[in-house]
């Protein structure tokens, strides 16, 4: 029985250490994302405020800036998942079987072909519509 109270405790001071852990990451995670956020912020508001020197040097500074709050906002939980996303999608795009080239030909033929169809007959219906309007009001032929 006492080893019992002795492993609950132990379990018990386990998970409030975990926990403690997570609540700091969860801090540190939210201020890599202000500091990102304030990094975008603050290249844009350097972009406009020196709107009187070259544009290349603009964008460039308006890069640089986005590029370390990418690589810091990379460095939270939130970003590792997304890294992770992408890396994943990369995996599923390789997997993809992709049409060749006479079936992308063939494929947008028809599309242009469907188009011209419904165009001449919305064409034809707006026609038909206009010429019933004009003959039950009287204003025509």
């Amino acid at each position: 029985m006492k080893q019992d109270v002795e492993k609950s405790a132990r379990k018990k001071m386990k998970n409030e250490m975990n926990a403690q852990v997570e609540t700091i990451d969860n801090r540190t995670d939210t201020l890599k994302l202000v500091f990102a956020v304030l990094l975008v912020c603050g290249g844009m508001g350097g972009y406009y405020m020196f709107a009187n020197h070259s544009v290349l040097l603009r964008v460039v500074g308006l890069l640089a800036c986005a590029l370390v709050a990418v690589l810091v906002a990379s460095r939270t939980e939130k970003g590792r998942a997304v890294l992770a996303f992408f890396h994943e999608s990369q995996i599923e795009v390789r997997k993809v079987v992709w049409p060749t080239r006479e079936e992308t030909v063939q494929t947008t033929g028809l599309v242009i072909l469907m188009v011209v169809i419904s165009a001449l007959v919305m064409w034809a219906l707006d026609w038909f519509l206009g010429w019933g309007i004009r003959f039950v009001i009287g204003t025509g032929s």
